[in-house]
């Protein structure tokens, strides 16, 4: 018995440091920082760890401009004419819903009782604004996760007041898919029946059927993690990929459902070269080769890919990714680390080690 435990904690300690010590055979060598032999990120124009954004994962100033105006003078109204200035049918509003939501969940947590007040007031003093009340349902999703534990009757209340506010966004502005998106939320949280949660579904798809983020959100509930199966998962993110047209981020949904599934300890030696992965990867690679340089989403996919191809110790196509979301690091799967940052940059600093210990330099990477 004693060498069965001794053989799982070297796995556990095998999996916990493996990001740390990928190397090619005679390829990349640890070194101290500040070693005349180190690769140095910023000779690539890579900022430093201090200076990553943690709140988004690409830029959106307009956004992050009124977040600060909001926070410091506790005004609404800026939010408000952002809101009300954005496509309801993209992935922008979204996005920006749950920015405002989170900043408001944040400021909460770190000031209770008090904090987030100007989300309150703009429910309050504006209550036919379709924008206060999405912000409002997805602040309440975010709280529950936040302050709460899954299944735990704090956790129920509180999603179920944000059931109420998605029907009365939802009223508010009937042709925005946003109310039914934090709904798939909500639906997974209180695990909805397979067909009240298909019946949300549809109404996101008769609205914005090429929502990426709606999508990662349905695919979350069909995980094996919560109502389904890595089998139903990879269904529903292969049919999504299959039926995206050319220029659709979809074509890289899969590679999202292999990551929701990715073993807790890889005992497989190349899982990351292995067909699945590999498939997936390439799927991903498409997808942002042939997507618009605007799309919102992009930066989403990009960092996912960053993971998966340092992994895969395909170093020159990690860097290709990394020019172009260095400085944001709000996204999967570095947000789910305590240290986004911290976890990004490691990935990063494996990306140039790897690039040249492979012949590459600053040089030789194209942006």
């Amino acid at each position: 018995m004693a060498i069965i435990w001794f053989l799982l904690a070297l796995c556990m300690l095998a999996a916990m440091l493996g990001p740390y010590l990928l190397r090619r055979s005679g390829g990349i060598r640890q070194v101290l920082p500040g070693s005349p032999d180190a690769a140095d990120p910023e000779d690539y124009g890579f900022l430093r760890q201090e200076e990553l954004d943690i709140r988004l994962p690409g830029p959106d100033q307009d956004l992050l401009d009124v977040i600060d105006m909001v926070q410091r003078t506790q005004d609404w109204r800026p939010a408000a004419q952002l809101l009300a200035g954005t496509a309801r049918t993209g992935e922008v509003r979204w996005q920006r819903v749950q920015a405002f939501a989170g900043a408001a969940s944040l400021e909460l947590s770190r000031r209770p009782g008090v904090g987030g007040a100007w989300l309150r007031n703009w429910r309050s003093e504006s209550p036919k604004d379709a924008g206060a009340a999405q912000v409002h349902a997805e602040f309440l999703v975010q709280q529950a996760w936040r302050s709460s534990s899954a299944g735990t009757d704090d956790f129920r209340i509180i999603l179920e007041e944000a059931r109420t506010v998605c029907g009365e966004a939802a009223l508010l502005a009937p042709g925005d898919p946003v109310p039914y998106i934090v709904e798939l939320a909500v639906g997974r949280g209180l695990a909805y029946p397979e067909p009240q949660f298909e019946e949300v579904w549809a109404k996101v798809i008769d609205r914005a059927p090429e929502h990426m983020g709606a999508h990662l959100s349905a695919l979350h509930y069909w995980c094996e993690k919560w109502h389904g199966s890595r089998g139903r998962a990879d269904e529903f993110a292969h049919a999504a990929a299959a039926r995206a047209p050319r220029g659709s981020l979809l074509a890289a949904l899969p590679l999202f459902a292999v990551y929701e599934h990715l073993p807790e300890v890889d005992l497989v030696r190349g899982f990351y070269r292995s067909a699945v992965v590999t498939k997936a990867l390439e799927g991903a690679l498409y997808a942002v080769q042939t997507a618009r340089a605007d799309d919102p989403m992009l930066a989403h996919v990009r960092h996912l890919l960053v993971f998966f191809l340092v992994r895969s110790e395909r170093w020159s196509e990690a860097m290709n990714q990394l020019v172009h979301i260095d400085g944001h690091v709000g996204a999967l799967p570095w947000t789910l680390d305590p240290d986004p940052a911290a976890e990004y940059t490691v990935y990063r600093a494996l990306a140039v080690a790897g690039y040249e210990a492979n012949g590459g330099s600053p040089a030789t990477l194209s942006r």
